[in-house]
């Protein structure tokens, strides 16, 4: 974004009487992540960020908004705009500038692939249009927003991914992005604790097609019987895709391997697709990818040609080696019952030389139902193919008692003791397969085994 700041003001209906107009180019709510051109967006939260305004302008900010609240300190220097709530200040402005720049919107939100879907979804749209997309996990309150105000003026599609904990998240995301395109990945059992049932998770999910523009159009997944019922109130085009051969867009011919997974589809028999992403659950992630693309008129061979180089977010089925040679399968950033079983059937299927591992961690959020969420995940795990099982947290203790194979059981806080016992048993031609909800903080185990 460039914007002056008598614009900023003008978007958020303020009056401008400022005494140096400064041009805007990045918008932070962190004080150490300042830059040239920043305007300092001081959130109250468990830390008031107006608390850190003077640190934002020794950094450099070059303004900062103000909530009206809050007694303006004496020695405040710097060029700031007085507004009712900062946050809604921050999501109005986003709004603004949303209607400004005016790209078309691609809105994705799921319980499981909602990241990856994304990166797929802008690696197609990018063949052809100037792209951008959610960063990182800015998928809330403050992430859609500062993931619209990071586009440039020239931005054509902007792809935002939307994630929810609770009932009318994303009916207000929804409106915040007006979307063209609206998908769904796919309904689980995240956030269960919140909602009760999965049919309450889907009711919550649909929430995203509120504001989805007249002429838009609706991308779910048709092998959900939830989503196809909930799917008939909605008057926008609608497309499916899946494994089923009754969804409009239908993969066959799945092959998964240890770091990618080809498969066909209905829609171009000739074609054969490659995503470097283990795993056939990928598989409708990629389908999802394609009718957006169709959408937006991306030949299918140019989409066959970005979705074998995307890129993956990080610890998304990201293959990492450890410090004596061997492979991590690196699955740490989130984890729900759905997730978990799918990740490790397609581990149990991975060839070595060595012995498959399991380190898996509590899954969060799961309310009543943990304790036999957690016991559940039994079903995907064979001796046939795996060796060993690693397990952190005090959930985790629910699958422990059903397991016969070598099972080694830590509390969440004896990480310490999971890394040196899995560093001295380790063996170069192991795999390891590591996933847990991310408050287990696993990403520091994979660290320390690649060290």
């Amino acid at each position: 974004m460039k914007l002056k700041l008598s614009q900023i003001a003008d978007m958020l209906q303020l009056p401008w009487n400022g005494q140096s107009n400064p041009q805007i180019t990045n918008i932070t709510f962190d004080s150490r992540k300042i830059e040239a051109g920043s305007l300092f967006v001081p959130l109250v939260a468990q830390r008031d960020g107006h608390d850190f305004v003077n640190a934002a302008f020794k950094n450099g900010a070059q303004a900062t908004l103000w909530q009206k609240d809050h007694s303006l300190p004496a020695d405040l220097v710097g060029n700031y705009l007085i507004v009712d709530d900062t946050l809604d200040a921050l999501q109005q402005l986003s709004k603004a500038y949303l209607k400004q720049v005016n790209p078309k919107v691609v809105a994705i939100t799921g319980s499981n692939g909602k990241t990856t879907t994304k990166d797929m979804v802008a690696a197609v749209l990018a063949s052809k249009y100037r792209v951008v997309k959610t960063q990182d996990n800015f998928n809330n309150e403050l992430g859609v927003p500062l993931t619209i105000l990071s586009m440039s003026s020239d931005t054509q599609i902007l792809v935002v991914e939307m994630g929810m904990d609770r009932p009318g998240q994303l009916l207000a995301l929804s409106a915040l992005a007006q979307p063209d395109v609206a998908v769904i990945t796919m309904i689980g059992e995240a956030h269960i604790e919140f909602f009760g049932t999965r049919a309450k998770i889907a009711d919550a999910k649909m929430e995203i097609v509120h504001s989805l523009k007249e002429q838009g159009v609706f991308i779910y997944n048709g092998d959900e019987p939830l989503l196809e019922q909930r799917s008939q109130k909605v008057r926008q085009k609608k497309f499916t895709f899946g494994l089923q051969e009754s969804c409009d867009l239908w993969a066959h011919n799945v092959q998964t391997y240890p770091d990618h997974t080809t498969f066909k589809i209905n829609a171009a028999p000739d074609l054969q697709f490659f995503i470097p992403l283990m795993g056939d659950y990928n598989v409708d992630n990629a389908l999802a990818a394609l009718l957006v693309g169709r959408q937006f008129q991306v030949s299918m061979e140019q989409m066959q040609s970005a979705l074998a180089v995307f890129q993956p977010t990080k610890n998304r089925t990201q293959w990492l080696k450890a410090s004596n040679g061997a492979q991590l399968l690196s699955d740490v950033y989130n984890a729900n019952p759905t997730a978990m079983i799918d990740v490790i059937n397609n581990f149990s299927k991975v060839p070595t030389k060595g012995r498959r591992i399991l380190v898996l961690g509590d899954m969060l959020e799961l309310g009543e139902q943990a304790p036999q969420l957690h016991a559940s995940i039994v079903q995907a795990i064979s001796e046939k193919s795996i060796a060993e099982v690693y397990l952190l947290g005090d959930l985790m203790k629910n699958l422990q008692k059903q397991l016969t194979l070598p099972t080694h059981y830590y509390r969440a806080d004896q990480q310490a003791q999971l890394i040196a016992a899995l560093k001295a048993d380790l063996q170069r031609n192991d795999v390891v397969l590591l996933k847990a909800s991310n408050g287990l903080h696993l990403d520091k185990v994979v660290q320390a085994l690649q060290n």
